[in-house]
Order: structure tokens, then sequence, then C-alpha cells
């Protein structure tokens, strides 16, 4: 079973146009910053908003295509949507068991099937609970077992987890790895988290202002991204910028924010436009106080932006120039009391630093 969409729509004076190939058992994340296209695009998947052109097909059936369009009720399509969308009057069981029983399912049948999925999600005991009676993590699983109701051929999870606290964002995250690990169908999820796309997928698609930038496995976009969204969601720093070469092995990499020391490619003895370069968080080292030059080629001080810290690692953002990403334990966060709006210096080696010559 493979969807394979090659399509142009529009939300407004937005664009979208890609072209996406998914296989049964082969989860892909969409991937993007906000206003990317994705939820436009998972919409045109899931028949929602309509194509300008292209065609979307499905197991062999033409979903769309210059004279074709199949309603979205008449779609073997589950969708879960960014913000659940459950009907507030109905009780979880009948929101499950909702769209059996509008494609012509008796109402036992449906509240049975419906019973089992609740089970399934670890939410039966609140089956007969309204979605405002629901945690935000109770009614994402609610929603999750809606879609699967109908065994959909296509699995459509537009931010999944987007809404969640901490807590129910990690349950619902490995909930949803067991969903799409026994899935019978083709399965997207839509989301900017790079923890979401990293665990819950095989391959990643990269949307970037309505377009695809890049798609593949996680290494081969870790080993080669094509641009700095990608570079950050794989956990890669990268520079793009002008070299100069300035003896003893080294050169200056020129970029838009600032100046850095990179190992020099062998026989490069002019400046060279258009180089890319490399830096894992991992090496880059801070310090609450600056440390002395002799440690590492490059020390840059700026403030922490942000901190994501998964219980395994802890990502720190710093506004320095260039920007960075920074890569620390949670056990140094405490000894160091990073936070939010500290200063910092980080420091990293020339050597560590890979520079990639323009084709």
């Amino acid at each position: 079973m493979t969807l394979r969409a090659n399509l142009r729509c529009a939300a407004g004076d937005f664009v979208v146009e890609a072209a996406i190939e998914a296989d049964v058992g082969r989860p892909i994340a969409l991937v993007g910053p906000n206003g990317a296209g994705k939820t436009t695009l998972v919409r045109a998947l899931a028949g929602l908003a309509a194509i300008e052109r292209g065609t979307v097909s499905l197991d062999g059936t033409t979903l769309d295509d210059p004279t074709t369009h199949v309603p979205a009720r008449e779609r073997s399509v589950g969708v879960v949507f960014q913000d659940r969308a459950l009907f507030d009057r109905m009780t979880a069981l009948e929101n499950v068991a909702f769209g059996l029983r509008a494609r012509g399912v008796r109402t036992n049948d449906a509240r049975q099937r419906a019973r089992e999925l609740l089970h399934s999600m670890d939410v039966e005991h609140r089956a007969h609970a309204k979605p405002s009676q629901l945690s935000g993590g109770e009614a994402q699983r609610v929603a999750i077992a809606r879609a699967l109701a109908h065994e959909p051929k296509l699995l459509l999870l537009d931010e999944p987890l987007a809404s969640l606290d901490v807590r129910a964002r990690s349950d619902v995250r490995a909930l949803l790895g067991k969903v799409l690990a026994g899935f019978g169908g083709v399965a997207i999820v839509v989301t900017h988290d790079p923890v979401d796309a990293l665990t819950l997928a095989d391959r990643v698609v990269v949307l970037e202002r309505g377009r695809i930038t890049q798609a593949g496995s996680v290494d081969e976009i870790r080993s080669a991204p094509h641009s700095l969204y990608a570079a950050e969601l794989v956990g890669i720093n990268l520079f793009t910028g002008r070299l100069e070469p300035i003896g003893d092995g080294a050169a200056e990499l020129h970029v838009d924010g600032g100046t850095i020391i990179v190992s020099c490619p062998p026989d490069i003895t002019a400046s060279v436009d258009g180089v890319t370069a490399l830096l894992r968080p991992a090496d880059v080292v801070l310090y609450r106080e600056q440390p002395s030059a002799a440690s590492a080629r490059n020390i840059l001080a700026g403030t922490i932006r942000s901190i994501a810290d998964d219980g395994q690692r802890a990502r720190i953002r710093i506004d320095t120039s260039p920007p960075l990403v920074a890569d620390v334990t949670p056990a140094s966060v405490t000894r160091l009391a990073l936070r939010e709006g500290v200063i910092v210096w980080a420091s990293f080696k020339a050597v560590e630093v890979r520079p990639q010559l323009p084709d």
C-alpha cells in the first residue's frame, strides 16, 4: 500500500507545492517551522481542501486529479487534528463510535468497537466523560481512537502532541509509537518537534515555505542537511559563508552574524564563497565564566534563549554571534545553574567544525 501525492494547493495567498510518497509500515514525519504549510498539505491529503492541480492516490486509487475529487467522508483516511476536534456534546465513547455509525455500522457494533479502542488507549474508564471533563492526554487518546475506528488506509496525525504538557506528551508519544508500529496502513506524523520526528518515524520530509527542501532518513539528513532548519532538527549546527585561509591549517568562516575558526581543507589557498560547515552540539562546551583562550579557538558569549530537557540530555539554544546549539547533560544544567536569560560562554575547537566546499 502506497500514498503518492504531487500537488499544488493554497490557503489564502499561501501556496504549497509538494511531492510526497509514503509506504505501509514506514511512518513519515512531515516537519517544518510554524507557517511552513504542513496543515494545509494534510488537509489536502484528507480531502478537506481542494488541490489546484496534481494528483493524490492511495493504494492505487486516485483520490484527486484534474477530473476526480473523492470527498473526505468517502476516503479511507483517519485524521487526528491539532486541536483534537472532538464533539463537545458527545461522550468519549460516542465520539469514537460516531465515524462508524456515519458509515452505516449498527449502533451496538460501533459502540463495541469504540470500547475496544478506548481500552487499547487506556481510557476505557473515561468512556462516558465529555471532552471538557478529560485531561489533555485523555482527550488526545480519544482522538487517536476515533481516527483508527474505521481502520483507515491512511492515518494523518497533525501535531498530535503539541498541546500537551511535558508528562502527557511523553506518555502519548510512547502510545503513538506502539500504535504506529502495529498500524496496517500509511502514516504521516506532522510535527515541528524534533523528538517526535526522530522517535515516531522512519523517514523525514522537511517542508519550508510551502516547498519540500529535503527528504530522507535521519542519518541522511544529519550527514548533509540542506537548510538551517534541517540541521537544527537533527542536532547539528550549520554555518554557511565565506572561507578565508589564515595559515597553520586553519581558516576563518565568515557567516551572517559572526566569524568562526575552522579547519582549512587541504589545497585551499584563497577565499571560497558558499562554504558550509557542521558542528555537533555535543562538541560545544558551556561555561558560566569566560574560559582561557588556550581552551579552544572559538569562544563566544551569548544569552540562553531556550532549554529543552528530555531527561537524558538538555538542548541549549544560545544567542551568540553566530547562534549556537549545545547539548549537555541535565546534571550540567543543574551544576552550571543554566536557565533562560543567563549569559554563558560557549567554546569549541576548530578541528571539530567540518567545512564542506560547494560543488
